[in-house]
């Protein structure tokens, strides 16, 4: 990439005018409207001006807490025109989460989103000395009484308008003093393991992961129109933002995360960066849908299925011809079966689906594939500004997570721990030396404290976290990632979390697809009072016992799940038991559920349907 961000807009604008750059919905009326790269730059230098007014220096940090919405991309491309750095903050932050971030960054302007985060933001000028000004991107947003701190998006705009020569000036001189390793991002970890930590991420960093993006994707801007679907919050949707950007390709953006499956259908996209969860929902509805049809509509679809698997995976993947004959038959499935399920999805044009953040099951990945879905799995951190590897168009393998982005470099150290090293990783961690001299070592090279290895074919396979790999008492090592990821796949299994650190042999705490769960209940005549009643059946048990086997059967008899519980509630954000980005925190599980681990543990122990337990 050529040119800097603080000239991508206004270049786009030259080049498109009118043509849509932005798609999201109106606010009051809720139907899908859109903004020109005309209109995009428009307001990106009034709310430039009206930021240099509202006093943020260069490299000063504007922090950002709200749900995804066109104004995020807007206050950017401003702050980049002001040397400034955005900050983002995850919509589902708590006070505690937010105060931390505003103080550590040192911010002097917080947007915020719905009324809810603008009653955090009202608390936090009290907590926070530096925060000067609050802006709310919702007009939904009804403000306190003699609330003199805030300013609604709109108004905050008007800041901007009419500015003197002097200003114009004074901002000329800051885009002329840009220099590529300025801090362009300030993105915090979710704080799986500890306190959260802001990754220094600059411009060169950006420029770099573009130009690697752009000569590896080939995305058409007269054609392609991204969803988002991930919160800005999250590296990967910002990067991924960045290179539809970059392509001039149309993003549209999802206000409301409880309505992305509605958005999906509506919108269409052609591409979208995803988390595999998405699309585990996705195959165990399909496959629930399929198993209560006819036994011909099964025969038909389980054929329609293996002759994708043909064509896509066995040809296709590996840049082969199909037959004809498979070519033939793949043209009338995917005529009256596969365009049919895409639409329904809401993916019938889809193109190319970057999925990354955890595990997908090989499974999962090639029926995906089969029925026309074309999953690119992934790897990479905050650290490493997203992208560190991912499938190369042809001649990717399932069990990999792909080739490695061009410039970026790739190694196995101690432990099979994975190192990168290259111009897209971070320039360290803010206000932490400590930690910046443990995660990059003297060469340069950064260590992900996830484990894996290095195909003959130069691909790399990630294993699991090497803070999560458990060691039994009995000195086997356990990757609970691998268990929860083949666990994950089934209908009735909503979250699972793997146990056995120090212990005998592994077992599990899962949460239950409490809608499943009651409609099994109901079909087989099972009577519950309550959710923990039900949780708690003999018959839920087995049942459930017998699919878990299925899913282990060909795994280590160490490494199988001995013994579980249900649990009568999910693991939640506002309990601390997830992240913002929705992974486990084990340390706060084992902690909260120590009670009930250890009971399975107890000599005493047994299960639930009653049966025998052979694990004393």
């Amino acid at each position: 990439m050529t040119q800097k961000f603080i000239e991508l807009v206004p270049s786009m604008a030259r080049k498109y005018g009118s043509r849509e750059a932005l798609r999201f919905r109106d606010y009051a009326t809720q139907e899908w409207t859109s903004m020109s790269w005309v209109e995009m730059d428009d307001a990106i230098r009034r709310e430039a001006v009206s930021l240099y007014k509202a006093g943020v220096e260069q490299q000063g940090r504007v922090c950002i807490f709200s749900q995804n919405c066109p104004e995020i991309i807007i206050t950017h491309f401003a702050a980049f025109n002001n040397r400034a750095v955005p900050v983002p903050i995850y919509a589902t932050s708590s006070k505690d989460e937010a105060a931390y971030i505003v103080n550590d960054a040192g911010a002097t302007v917080l947007f915020t989103g719905d009324q809810s985060q603008y009653a955090i933001a009202r608390q936090l000028l009290g907590e926070c000395p530096t925060l000067k000004h609050i802006v709310t991107l919702d007009p939904s947003v009804v403000r306190d009484a003699g609330d003199a701190d805030t300013m609604s998006w709109a108004e905050f705009l008007t800041l901007g308008d009419n500015p003197t020569q002097a200003e114009l000036d004074a901002l000329e001189a800051r885009r002329r003093a840009f220099d590529p390793g300025d801090l362009m991002y300030l993105i915090y970890t979710s704080g799986t393991t500890g306190v959260p930590k802001g990754v220094m991420l600059t411009h060169h960093n950006f420029m770099s992961a573009m130009d690697g993006h752009l000569e590896r994707i080939h995305l058409n801007d007269e054609t392609d129109l991204s969803l988002s679907f991930l919160p800005f919050s999250h590296v990967f949707e910002l990067g991924w933002t960045m290179v539809c950007l970059c392509s001039g390709v149309r993003v549209a953006i999802n206000l409301n995360p409880k309505e992305i499956q509605k958005a999906v259908r509506e919108v269409q996209p052609t591409c979208m960066c995803s988390v595999p969860r998405f699309w585990e929902k996705v195959y165990t509805a399909i496959n629930d849908n399929v198993s209560k049809a006819k036994p011909v509509v099964k025969m038909l679809f389980k054929r329609a299925v293996a002759v994708g698997r043909t064509r896509n995976v066995k040809y296709v993947r590996t840049g082969r011809k199909p037959p004809l004959l498979v070519e033939k038959q793949y043209q009338y499935f995917e005529k009256k079966v596969f365009s049919r399920l895409r639409r329904a999805i809401g993916v019938e044009h889809g193109r190319f689906f970057p999925t990354a953040g955890a595990m997908l099951s090989d499974n999962i990945t090639e029926f995906l594939h089969a029925i026309g879905i074309n999953i690119v799995i992934g790897y990479g951190l905050s650290e490493t500004n997203a992208t560190v590897c991912f499938y190369p168009a042809v001649g990717w393998e399932l069990g990999t997570i792909g080739t490695t982005l061009p410039g970026v470099l790739v190694k196995i150290g101690d432990s099979g721990e994975i190192l990168v090293k290259g111009p897209t990783v971070m320039k360290g961690y803010f206000h932490k030396p400590e930690e910046t001299a443990k995660a990059i070592d003297a060469d340069g090279w950064f260590h992900t404290g996830d484990c894996g290895h290095i195909t003959d074919t130069g691909q790399l396979v990630m294993t699991e976290r090497l803070k999560d790999l458990y060691k039994t008492s009995n000195g086997k090592y356990i990757a609970p990632q691998v268990l929860e990821t083949a666990l994950a796949q089934d209908i009735f299994v909503e979250q699972v979390t793997v146990i056995g650190d120090g212990r005998k042999y592994v077992s599990a705490l899962i949460v239950p697809n409490f809608d499943e769960l009651k409609a099994y209940a109901a079909k087989k005549k099972i009577a519950y009072k309550s959710i923990e009643d039900l949780v708690n059946n003999a018959d839920i048990h087995k049942m459930l016992d017998a699919r878990i086997q299925g899913y282990q059967k060909d795994m280590a008899s160490y490494e199988q799940i001995k013994r579980f519980v249900l649990l009568p509630r999910p693991f939640t954000m506002e309990s601390g038991e997830l992240t913002n980005t929705l992974k486990i925190r084990r340390a706060v599980i084992n902690r909260r559920y120590a009670k009930l681990i250890d009971a399975m543990y107890a000599a005493d122990f047994r299960k639930k349907d009653g049966s025998k337990d052979s694990n004393k």
